[in-house]
């Protein structure tokens, strides 16, 4: 077994020492950073996605992956940047004004993650300027908006208003819960994703 396909294998079990010392093994071996990226680390991440969304695996199953997955980058990362190589893009993510639930957000930004994206998480009860503002700072090229009160999802609109009053190019994407895609249309979002997995997918065509 290639040592790219030990990495995946052994992320997709959770296992982080393993991924590691596999990652660490891969550069001795002269394998190229962009090679260990995409056909070890982002592989096996895509994979764990593509389970979670046919519910074959569970919330807990993606943390101890993702957990993986980052334990690897940090081997990774000075050597992608040596390398040259850049992420896919980069999204803001945060929950929406007024919510204070950060479990469906947290899982999302893994998912970007582990699909190649620079994450930079605005965290819980966001005002609608500080994604603007996070946005700005960073070149996002997505805003990715989360809600899980019924209560909290008007303030998306007000995310999707500020976005386009500050002239910005980034598409906004919303979910959550009680979100569905008549609500993402009706506010003027440019995607609605229903779980984490399909997020990462949602974002990855938003940047095509």
């Amino acid at each position: 077994m290639q040592v790219t396909e030990q990495i995946c294998q052994a992320l997709m079990k959770g296992r982080a020492p393993e991924v590691v010392q596999l990652v660490q093994k891969a550069l001795d071996e002269g394998v190229a950073p962009a090679t260990v990226l995409n056909q070890g680390l982002l592989q096996g991440m895509g994979i764990i996605g593509e389970k979670f969304k046919k519910n074959e695996v569970y919330v807990p199953e993606v943390l101890i992956a993702a957990r993986a997955m980052k334990a690897g980058m940090e081997v990774l990362k000075p050597k992608l940047v040596a390398a040259g190589v850049q992420p896919l893009a980069t999204v803001v993510i945060g929950t929406v004004k007024g919510d204070l639930h950060d479990i469906g957000k947290n899982l999302v930004g893994m998912m970007l993650e582990g699909a190649g994206f620079r994450v930079v998480d605005g965290g819980i009860d966001v005002p609608p300027e500080k994604f603007v503002a996070l946005a700005k700072e960073n070149g996002a090229k997505v805003i990715g908006v989360s809600a899980l009160l019924t209560t909290t999802m008007t303030n998306m609109k007000m995310v999707v208003n500020a976005v386009k009053e500050a002239g910005l190019s980034a598409k906004v994407m919303v979910g959550g819960a009680p979100v569905t895609q008549a609500f993402c249309s009706e506010i003027g979002a440019d995607g609605y994703a229903a779980d984490a997995a399909s997020a990462a997918d949602l974002a990855r065509k938003l940047v095509a």
